[in-house]
Protein backbone atom coordinates (compact mmCIF):
# COMPACT_ATOMS: atom_id res chain seq x y z
CA UNK A 1 0.00 0.00 0.00
CA UNK A 2 1.37 3.39 -0.96
CA UNK A 3 1.73 6.15 1.59
CA UNK A 4 -0.23 9.23 0.55
CA UNK A 5 1.86 12.28 -0.22
CA UNK A 6 1.74 14.90 2.51
CA UNK A 7 -0.06 18.12 1.77
CA UNK A 8 2.42 21.00 1.72
CA UNK A 9 1.54 24.55 2.71
CA UNK A 10 3.11 27.83 1.66
CA UNK A 11 4.14 30.37 4.27
CA UNK A 12 1.09 32.46 3.46
CA UNK A 13 -1.17 29.44 3.99
CA UNK A 14 0.58 28.72 7.32
CA UNK A 15 0.12 32.36 8.40
CA UNK A 16 -3.58 32.21 7.55
CA UNK A 17 -4.13 28.85 9.22
CA UNK A 18 -2.21 29.71 12.42
CA UNK A 19 -3.23 33.39 12.54
CA UNK A 20 0.37 34.45 13.16
CA UNK A 21 2.73 36.54 11.07
CA UNK A 22 5.95 35.69 9.26
CA UNK A 23 8.26 37.06 11.93
CA UNK A 24 6.44 35.09 14.63
CA UNK A 25 6.71 31.88 12.60
CA UNK A 26 10.47 32.28 12.19
CA UNK A 27 10.96 33.32 15.84
CA UNK A 28 9.07 30.23 17.02
CA UNK A 29 11.08 28.04 14.63
CA UNK A 30 14.37 29.40 16.03
CA UNK A 31 13.24 28.58 19.56
CA UNK A 32 12.15 25.07 18.51
CA UNK A 33 8.47 25.78 19.17
CA UNK A 34 7.20 25.57 15.59
CA UNK A 35 7.58 22.96 12.83
CA UNK A 36 10.47 23.51 10.44
CA UNK A 37 9.65 23.63 6.72
CA UNK A 38 10.87 21.34 3.97
CA UNK A 39 13.20 22.77 1.32
CA UNK A 40 11.37 22.11 -1.98
CA UNK A 41 13.45 24.31 -4.25
CA UNK A 42 16.44 26.58 -4.29
CA UNK A 43 14.47 29.39 -2.68
CA UNK A 44 11.22 27.65 -1.78
CA UNK A 45 10.04 25.98 1.43
CA UNK A 46 6.77 24.34 2.41
CA UNK A 47 5.35 23.15 5.71
CA UNK A 48 3.73 19.73 6.13
CA UNK A 49 0.03 20.30 6.79
CA UNK A 50 -0.24 17.56 9.43
CA UNK A 51 2.67 19.09 11.41
CA UNK A 52 0.96 22.49 11.36
CA UNK A 53 -2.36 20.93 12.42
CA UNK A 54 -0.59 19.14 15.29
CA UNK A 55 1.03 22.41 16.40
CA UNK A 56 -2.34 24.18 16.37
CA UNK A 57 -3.95 21.40 18.41
CA UNK A 58 -1.25 21.75 21.11
CA UNK A 59 -1.87 25.47 21.62
CA UNK A 60 -3.70 26.45 24.82
CA UNK A 61 -7.24 27.67 24.47
CA UNK A 62 -8.23 31.11 25.70
CA UNK A 63 -10.18 30.93 28.94
CA UNK A 64 -11.82 34.34 28.71
CA UNK A 65 -11.87 36.99 31.39
CA UNK A 66 -11.63 35.29 34.79
CA UNK A 67 -11.52 38.50 36.83
CA UNK A 68 -14.33 38.84 39.35
CA UNK A 69 -16.74 41.70 38.83
CA UNK A 70 -18.74 43.59 41.47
Amino acid sequence: MDNPRPILLTRTEVEDRCRIGRSTIYRLMRSGDFPKPLQVGTRAVRWVESEIDDWISRQPRAMGNSAATD
